[in-house]
């Protein structure tokens, strides 16, 4: 297959390419796909989340679960306890998310020692 069989939509006249773009720039940005694969087993508390994902600041997290909230792919519900709870989900459209996001996870690890060995040697040439 070669990226001539792929079948890519064709932005129509009105179609706003720009709202598109924005969309994946959201998924596609540093956090936003580890977030969506940690919550595809059902919501997760917010420091649950943060300990599940090495590396993202709790200042990181807040802004990129705003937003996936935001954009409607993921529901945060709060509780009123002492201390407060609040729980994160994937909505439905969020869950559309899953099967492209987890493919996409799995090929990188797949591919994590071809990518590497690649790396070195490019850097050694």
């Amino acid at each position: 297959m070669t990226l001539g069989d792929i079948d890519f939509p064709t932005p129509s006249k009105g179609d706003d390419c720009r709202t598109v773009r924005e969309i994946l720039d959201l998924v596609g940005d540093k956090w936003s796909l580890y977030i969506i694969a940690t919550l595809k087993d059902g919501p997760v508390r917010f420091n649950e989340l943060r300990r599940r994902i090495d590396g993202i600041s709790q200042r990181m997290l807040t802004i990129t679960l705003r937003g996936l909230e935001r954009d409607g792919l993921v529901k945060r519900t709060l509780f009123p306890t002492i201390p407060p709870r609040v729980d994160y989900e994937l909505t439905e459209v969020g869950r559309t998310l899953l099967a492209p996001v987890m493919g996409l996870v799995t090929w990188a690890y797949a591919s994590q020692a071809n990518i590497q060995d690649a790396r070195v040697r490019y850097d050694a040439s």
